[in-house]
């Protein structure tokens, strides 16, 4: 699965204000046989969304047609637990570009970053804003800009910026994943070879 370049996205939201989301709740262990990231998306959160007979739950908001989105707001501390990749592979595969929460577990982010996924940390209160705008308005949406690391509830027009590592953001951008980053910087490579003194 190639990773698309990412530069803003403006989108409506899923909210999930569940907080402490692990790894075997996002992908339960039961589907981590597969080595390929095809199909995850269906087996995203599979345990709160189906029934025992692979029936929708209605009270689930993915199952919910009020919400859509390619952005999901979570509760803080999402993607604890193990530290499967097959997670970050269910979000994207589901359709997400975007996770939003005020904390991540420290493998997940870096497993979301790998897969084309964005996890943006937001402060508590407008974490909490988010979740009230989508309750009054389901057609909320959000501005989330890589470039300038900022986000803006574009109902209430609150902006707040965000981290992230330098080279996974030039990795975003360009649709890079590490092996195609290393084949953009093949001339410098080749020219420091050159250069490089020999005894």
């Amino acid at each position: 699965m190639p990773i698309e370049k990412f530069v803003t996205l403006e989108s409506t939201y899923i909210p999930l204000p569940i907080e402490n989301v692990d790894t075997d709740q996002i992908i339960p262990a039961r589907f981590l046989k597969a080595t390929t990231k095809e199909g995850f998306g269906k087996n995203l959160f599979c345990d709160w969304r189906y029934e025992k007979d692979g029936s929708p739950k209605k009270d689930f908001v993915l199952n919910d047609p009020t919400y859509s989105g390619e952005i999901l707001v979570a509760g803080k501390n999402f993607g604890s637990g193990s530290s499967r990749e097959h997670a970050a592979w269910a979000i994207a595969g589901y359709g997400f570009k975007v996770v939003v929460s005020s904390y991540f577990a420290d493998i997940f982010r870096n497993n979301s970053l790998n897969n084309g996924v964005l996890p943006v940390v937001v402060s508590e209160p407008f974490l909490n804003k988010l979740f009230e705008c989508v309750e009054k308005d389901p057609k909320t949406k959000l501005k989330v800009d890589l470039e300038k690391q900022s986000i803006t509830n574009l109902a209430t027009g609150d902006t707040e910026s965000f981290e992230i590592n330098s080279y996974k953001k030039n990795c975003l951008l360009n649709g890079y994943d590490d092996i195609d980053f290393l084949l953009s910087i093949k001339p410098e490579i080749e020219a420091y070879e050159k250069q490089t003194v020999k005894f």
